[in-house]
C-alpha cells in the first residue's frame, strides 16, 4: 500500500480561530500541522513591533498555541510548520523554547528558515541597479524617496525542506508562500524532484486549498445556509500519496461540510490566471484539477499538471504613505439618511472654512445599503444610520484636525445624533503595499536548528 501524509492547517490568518489547531491536534490523526499567519500587510505590522522592541516581530498567538499544545503534539509525533516567525524568527524560536521548558518538554527541536527578510539588503539592490519595479504601475521602487518599513521575498519551498531535514519538531520561517507550508512536507517525505512539476503543483493545490482553513470546509460558503454546524466548523485536511493524488478532508465529528462545491470555491481564491498559479517552485495549472466525490466529506484531488518555474521571486514590500483617520455617528428618528447627509455636508465645510482640504475624503451611510450602493435596493426612509467619515492626507496635522469636528455634532448639529462611536477619531500611518520581482539568484535562504 502507497504511503499516505496527512495534513492539517490549523490557521488561515493571524487572528484566526484559536481553538481550531488544538482541535486539529487532539482529533485529527494527522502528522503535520501548519499555520500560515502572515498577510502582506502583516509583515509591515510585525517590522514595526520589532523596531520598538527587538525581541518581537512574530506571530504571538503562536506562542499561546504552543503552551496549550506542545505536550500533545510532542506525544503524538506530530511535526509544525508555520510561518509565525515573521520578521524575527529566532524571537519566535527562543519563545517556544521557553514554553517548552516551562511545560517539561524535552527533546525538541526547532529550525528557522530566514533569508526573506530584505529590509536591510535594499541599497545593495539599488547599488546593483535592480530596478524592483512595481508589479502593478512599472515604478521602480528607487524612483522616488518612500519611507520603506518592510521588504520580503517569497521563498522557495526547498527551506523549509532543508530545515525539515535536521530532524526538527517545529519549523518557523517568516515570508514563504501559504501552499509551501503543505508542499514543504510532501517533498521531505517523498523526495520529489525540484523538476518534477506535475507533482510540486499537486502539493501546491493541496497547499491552496487548505491555507485558507475553514474556507475549504464551509465557511465564507456562498450558499451558507448549507453548511451544517457552522459553529463547530472543522478545519481542512490533505490526505497524499506519492503520486500528487490526495483527499480533502476535515475531523470526524466536526462541523462544516467537505464537498466538491466548498473545494471548488476556495480554488477559486485569489486564482488569478487558472493556467498559471505561479509560485516560487512551479507553475501550476488550475485548469487541469479533477475533484471528486470520494465519500462523505470527502473529495478526490488528481490529475494536476504544472510547468518550470519562473526565474524570479516575488517581493512583498510596504512603505508609509501619509495619514489616515475615520470616525462615525449614530443618527436616529424621522429623515435619518437626510440628517446623516446634512452632518457630513456640514463636516467637510467646517473643515474647509478652517483652511483643511484633504487629498481623499468619503461618507458612508450605514444602513442604506453602502456595501451594494447602486446596485441594492435602498431603504426610501430608514430609521437610523450609522455615518462613518473618513479622510486621508500627507499632512498629519490636517488629519488630527479632521477627528474634532465629529463629536460638535452631538449639539451644534441637526436633533438626532445619539452615539459618538469610539471617541475622536486619531491619525494613522497608511502603510501602502509594493509588489514587485527579484532574479532568484540574489536570494539565499539559511536554515538554523536548536534543541530543548
Amino acid at each position: 500500500m502507497s504511503k499516505t501524509i496527512r495534513i492539517a492547517n490549523g490557521q488561515g490568518f493571524w487572528g484566526d480561530s484559536i481553538d481550531a489547531p488544538v482541535r486539529l491536534v487532539e482529533y485529527g490523526k494527522i502528522d503535520y500541522l501548519t499555520l500560515d499567519y502572515l498577510a502582506e500587510v502583516t509583515l509591515s505590522i510585525m517590522q514595526k513591533q520589532k523596531r520598538k522592541n527587538p525581541s518581537l516581530g512574530y506571530a504571538t498567538d503562536f506562542v499561546d498555541l504552543m503552551a496549550r499544545t506542545l505536550p500533545m503534539i510532542k506525544q503524538k509525533g506530530i511535526r509544525v510548520i508555520a510561518n509565525a516567525g515573521g520578521v524575527n524568527p529566532e524571537a519566535c524560536r527562543a519563545a517556544i523554547m521557553e514554553v517548552a521548558k516551562k511545560l517539561g518538554v524535552t527533546g525538541l527541536r526547532i529550525a528557522t528558515v530566514t533569508g526573506d527578510d530584505v529590509l536591510d539588503r535594499l541599497d545593495e539592490f539599488k547599488a546593483k541597479g535592480l530596478k524592483l519595479a512595481n508589479m502593478d504601475t512599472g515604478e521602480g521602487l528607487f524612483d522616488a524617496e518612500r519611507d520603506i518599513i518592510s521588504a520580503n521575498v517569497y521563498l522557495q519551498t526547498q527551506g523549509m525542506v532543508d530545515a525539515l531535514a535536521t530532524g526538527a519538531d517545529i519549523v518557523l520561517t517568516g515570508r514563504c508562500t501559504d501552499p509551501g507550508l503543505t508542499l514543504a512536507p510532501l517533498i521531505h517525505e517523498f523526495g520529489w524532484a525540484a523538476d518534477d512539476w506535475n507533482r510540486l503543483a499537486a502539493g501546491t493545490i493541496a497547499g491552496h486549498i487548505l491555507e485558507c482553513g475553514a474556507q475549504a470546509t464551509g465557511g465564507n460558503f456562498t450558499r451558507w445556509w448549507e453548511i451544517p454546524d457552522l459553529w463547530k466548523v472543522g478545519y481542512p485536511i490533505a490526505e497524499v500519496s506519492e503520486d500528487g493524488t490526495f483527499i480533502v478532508t476535515k475531523p470526524e465529528g466536526s462541523g462544516g461540510m467537505v464537498t466538491v462545491d466548498t473545494v471548488s470555491e476556495q480554488l477559486v481564491y485569489e486564482m488569478g490566471d487558472p493556467k498559471a498559479y505561479i509560485t516560487p517552485d512551479v507553475v501550476a495549472d488550475f485548469s487541469s484539477i479533477q475533484l471528486r466525490q470520494a465519500g462523505p466529506d470527502r473529495v478526490a484531488v488528481s490529475g494536476i499538471k504544472g510547468g518550470p518555474r519562473t526565474p524570479f521571486l516575488k517581493v512583498s514590500g510596504a512603505y508609509l504613505k501619509g495619514y489616515k483617520a475615520t470616525g462615525q455617528l449614530t443618527l436616529c428618528g424621522p429623515k435619518a439618511l437626510e440628517k446623516a447627509k446634512l452632518c457630513a455636508d456640514i463636516v467637510w465645510k467646517r473643515l474647509e472654512a478652517a483652511g483643511c482640504v484633504y487629498e481623499y475624503t468619503d461618507a458612508e451611510y450605514l444602513g442604506s445599503s453602502t456595501v451594494h450602493k447602486g446596485i441594492a435596493f435602498e431603504p426610501s426612509e430608514p430609521s437610523e444610520i450609522v455615518l462613518r467619515l473618513s479622510v486621508k492626507d500627507g499632512d498629519k496635522k490636517k488629519v488630527e484636525r479632521f477627528g474634532r469636528e465629529l463629536a460638535p455634532l452631538v449639539t451644534a448639529g441637526p436633533a438626532g445624533v445619539t452615539g459618538f462611536a469610539g471617541g475622536r477619531p486619531k491619525a494613522a500611518e497608511i502603510v501602502a503595499y509594493w509588489p514587485a520581482l527579484i532574479p532568484r539568484e540574489e536570494i539565499i535562504w539559511k536554515v538554523s536548528a536548536e534543541e530543548v
